[in-house]
């Protein structure tokens, strides 16, 4: 029988969850609400429910949370009650406190719930997570991420660390598989809201690893780019294209001692792998099904989802004192 789905929320990210929901094999979309009606027409053949209590009386054994940051604590909190399983899309909330009080509902009701963290899905990075898994890099020495572009209008209520900081915090941590212990950043506000639009992380995981990240919504090109650097070169992986590409060291001597020793490492052979790519929306919600149907995967837990914003709100705290934050 095919776990009933509901969806809160049919806005820019909501109208790919309806699509995604219709596609996903043993999930079936019995219910839509969205208090702003359907502004992308996806709701087909489903009626526009008004508001989450709405949704919830439709009978759901999943949910899909889709609104405005500041609405999530409270559809989470009445879905958790009505004991239904519930993605909601990043970050988990506006508050630390918000979010501890959902982690604690669905841990209580011993329900799945999962924070959207969905660059985690994107093939690039499930390629690179398996390559470094299966020691292909030897130790790692650094990730580095850079994620830059033009500002999206349909950003309203946080500023860049929140929107888009926060995913390559949760990339970072999954991909060393631990998380940070300590931070520095800096912010700017060049484009005259109340919130930052720039901001740059450096850091430090628990296990040692330097980690940097580069967010911005001031440049005129995108960009998406995670690379990790270790002990026999450098993985390369461009989450905009799906592309995945190996730097290794080199291993033939170099003649010119004075190059030699200035780069530390001579450049060998560059590998851009193949592999299936498929879209990290899709993959997002097969894992949610399958964690609901109780099996192991990739999810996003609200706890890992509240320790993501835990990151982001020390780097905004480092970023107003000017001082490095310890996570605690």
């Amino acid at each position: 029988m095919a776990l009933r789905a509901g969806l809160l929320g049919v806005g820019m990210m909501g109208r790919h969850h309806a699509r995604v929901l219709r596609e996903v094999e043993g999930v079936d979309l019995v219910a839509i609400a969205d208090p702003g009606g359907d502004p992308h027409g996806v709701a087909g053949d489903l009626k526009i429910l008004p508001d989450i209590d709405a949704l919830i009386a439709a009978g759901l054994d999943i949910a899909v949370v889709a609104v405005p940051t500041r609405f999530h604590e409270e559809a989470a909190l009445k879905l958790a009650d009505a004991r239904v399983h519930t993605l909601v899309e990043k970050p988990i909330a506006h508050s630390l406190d918000a979010g501890q009080r959902m982690v604690d509902a669905f841990s209580q009701a011993a329900l799945v719930g999962a924070v959207g963290h969905i660059e985690r899905f994107n093939p690039a990075l499930q390629e690179l997570r398996r390559r470094l898994e299966a020691g292909e890099l030897g130790a790692v020495y650094q990730v580095v991420t850079r994620r830059q572009g033009p500002f999206p209008s349909r950003i309203a209520d946080v500023g860049v660390a929140k929107d888009l900081a926060s995913h390559d915090v949760d990339l970072t941590a999954w991909v060393l598989q631990s998380d940070y212990e300590r931070v520095f950043a800096q912010t700017a506000f060049k484009s005259g809201r109340e919130h930052e639009d720039m901001i740059t992380i450096t850091g430090r995981s628990k296990s040692g690893v330097i980690v940097n990240n580069i967010v911005n919504w001031l440049s005129p090109m995108k960009e998406r780019v995670t690379v990790v650097t270790g002990e026999k070169g450098a993985f390369v992986a461009d989450t905009a294209t799906g592309d995945l590409t190996f730097f290794a060291n080199g291993t033939i001597p170099l003649e010119w001692d004075s190059v030699s020793s200035f780069r530390g490492v001579s450049e060998g052979n560059v590998t851009r792998y193949a592999f299936p790519k498929r879209e990290p929306l899709r993959v997002e919600h097969e894992a949610f099904r399958d964690a609901v149907l109780g099996e192991r995967t990739d999810l996003v837990t609200m706890e890992q989802g509240l320790r993501t914003l835990a990151v982001v709100e020390a780097a905004l705290e480092s970023a107003r004192d000017m001082e490095t934050v310890k996570i605690g």
